[in-house]
């Protein structure tokens, strides 16, 4: 079983901003795609963005277009999710996962493995 560990979230007032990080073995890490998805309560757990294996390609929901944005760094087998411009209803459990492939999917089913999830809390 390949273990995804996240880190970064917490409590942050309404404009605040966020990194989450997610750290992955290498030999799972190499050539895939990775993908952030997020659950809040009584909600289906949704893409928020994407990023191919070479980082040359990203994605972002229009839900948080131009406030969330993801990178990696291939040297540290890690990827990251920067949150800007917070909103009350980012809150949500967010989820890193790597992908079957190496370029990015909306789809949670293209997605193999995931982490274990981190709380994000945006206070209004």
């Amino acid at each position: 079983q390949v273990q995804l560990v996240e880190s970064g979230g917490g409590l942050v007032q309404a404009g605040g901003s966020l990194r989450l990080s997610c750290a992955a073995p290498g030999r799972t890490f190499s050539g895939y795609g990775m993908g952030w998805f997020r659950q809040a309560p009584w909600k289906e757990r949704e893409f928020v963005a994407g990023i191919s294996w070479r980082g040359d390609s990203t994605s972002t929901a229009d839900s948080v277009k131009g406030r969330l944005t993801s990178s990696r760094d291939n040297t540290k087998n890690t990827v990251y999710l920067q949150m800007n411009s917070l909103k009350p209803e980012d809150t949500a459990v967010y989820y890193c996962a790597r992908g079957f492939y190496s370029f990015i999917s909306w789809s949670s089913f293209d997605y193999e493995h995931w982490g274990q999830g981190t709380q994000v809390t945006v206070s209004s």
